[in-house]
């Protein structure tokens, strides 16, 4: 994803800014994406599959996030962050509260490159080292969040590698931790062979990555735990932003998945 981000930025025409993705990468020392280095022919086909979906989705969950601490909501969880620069590349109010959930060795080398170069929040931000699969709410609890607050709560490229079960039990535990007027900004996506086939081709232990995630379409699932779903199709947001539609999603191809984006709220 870091390196599908530093590709976008790099775009005359991108849809979103991340300078720090690059940092990343260089970091890992891998030679494939040294800055400079990458070709068409050196390009894994998953990134070149993946690209505009990545890109697009970045830009819904930014616009869903920031749009939610602009309207004063104080609190934003990002789970499974990863290698997201959210915290130093978006335009946050300075009081917003912004939790990054993750392994604690994921955190520690992600901070270790933004250390290296002077690379500071643009909030209040504050890292939370703990295992999704553990009792992650009462480690965000004592790292300063408050679940009597309204939150802006992201689920960015989680549910597909999750079973049904695993989903429900992640949305229970946010729905659980979420006052009124709190936000969930989510994407999701369908397997396919094409998908398949470009995993497999990058790392062997991609391929069995995807468990399918909810059982349920988005807007019944985002509704039977009390949010109001909105859910935009991928091939809807693409065009908006002018983008074309991914091989892997394209409804007009046989044998494709579907992507999803979405937002939910809980009513004030």
């Amino acid at each position: 994803m870091a390196a599908i981000r530093a590709q976008e930025h790099s775009r005359p025409d991108r849809l979103f800014a991340d300078p720090y993705a690059q940092h990343f990468l260089d970091a890992s020392g891998d030679a494939i994406f040294a800055a400079g280095t990458q070709t068409a022919a050196s390009t894994p086909e998953l990134f070149t599959l993946m690209a505009d979906q990545v890109a697009v989705r970045t830009r819904f969950l930014d616009d869903a996030l920031t749009s939610a601490a602009r309207a004063g909501t104080p609190q934003t969880v990002l789970l499974a962050c990863g290698m997201d620069a959210r915290a130093f590349r978006l335009d946050w109010p300075p009081a917003t509260a912004l939790f990054e959930v993750d392994f604690a060795d994921t955190l520690a080398y992600r901070a270790a490159v933004l250390s290296a170069h002077d690379i500071t929040a643009t909030c209040r931000r504050t890292e939370v080292p703990t295992d999704l699969r553990e009792n992650w709410p009462t480690a965000l609890c004592a790292a300063g969040f408050d679940p009597n607050l309204p939150t802006a709560w992201l689920m960015e490229g989680i549910l597909y590698a999750l079973t049904s079960h695993a989903a429900d039990l992640l949305l229970e535990r946010v729905t659980a931790n979420s006052a009124p007027g709190s936000t969930l900004a989510l994407d999701h996506q369908e397997d396919s062979a094409l998908l398949r086939s470009a995993r497999a081709a990058l790392s062997k232990e991609l391929v069995d990555i995807w468990h399918g995630g909810p059982s349920e379409d988005l807007n019944s699932w985002l509704a039977r735990y009390g949010w109001q779903p909105e859910v935009h199709a991928l091939e809807e947001v693409t065009t908006t932003h002018g983008r074309p539609v991914p091989p892997p999603f394209d409804p007009q191809r046989p044998d494709t998945g579907r992507s999803w984006l979405a937002i939910g709220r809980l009513p004030s």
